[in-house]
């Protein structure tokens, strides 16, 4: 993943904030000698400093890339939007018609030592970590490994513990640019209120406030 100065994150707090309010992701596991790596859409609970646990169904196709190779990527991609053309001209009164598009987004790729857990009490452990995370003023009972009906249903999911070995992160949201050509931008997306438009609007604002090369 290409990382320009401007788009690194501040401090590991960033992408570690972005993964507690975004806990879906793609588990990447690329195997051993084979064609493409296999890629499970899953949710996911991060407990710093660097612990992610999850479970997946018994008959999915990644446990034999995870057992050929127990390494993976977890890559999680919160806010995203577009950035037409005309906004994104570089100065007031330029030709619109020559403006260039780009994507504004924060991703997050975490390489992961992988560890598979088979115990039905390991198991239980990982299900209540992460009921606690998804539902914390939950009712549903703590995850049993003794008690019906959580004992006959356990054989069906394996857990996986990952420990984060290194971090690439991503916040590409125009920290290049100077501060009045943000502001226009920023209130473009206010004016068009789109799906992930409001999310960007304080990012694009505080972009360039950190980058070496700022031309605020």
């Amino acid at each position: 993943m290409l990382i320009h100065p401007w788009d690194t994150a501040r401090s590991d707090e960033d992408w570690r904030d972005l993964l507690t309010r975004h806990d879906f992701g793609e588990l990447v596991a690329p195997g051993r000698g084979r064609d493409l790596p296999v890629v499970v859409p899953t949710h996911f609970a991060f407990a710093e400093p660097g612990t992610v646990w999850l479970h997946l169904a018994r008959p999915n196709p990644v446990w034999a890339a995870l057992t050929e190779h127990p390494r993976c990527l977890l890559v999680v991609t919160g806010e995203v939007t577009y950035v037409p053309a005309e906004w994104n001209a570089a100065a007031p009164g330029a030709d619109p018609a020559l403006g260039v598009p780009t994507s504004y987004y924060a991703t997050v790729q975490l390489e992961c030592d992988v560890r598979i857990e088979d115990d039905p009490a390991g198991k239980a452990a990982i299900l209540r970590r992460q009921l606690a995370h998804f539902e914390p003023d939950g009712g549903r009972t703590p995850v049993s490994a003794t008690e019906d009906p959580d004992r006959r249903l356990l054989p069906g999911i394996r857990g996986l513990e990952l420990t984060v070995t290194g971090v690439r992160a991503k916040f590409k949201f125009g920290g290049n640019k100077p501060l009045e050509q943000r502001e226009r931008i920023a209130a473009r997306f206010t004016q068009r209120a789109g799906a992930g438009d409001a999310a960007v609007v304080d990012r694009l604002l505080r972009a360039g406030d950190d980058c070496p090369i700022s031309t605020k």
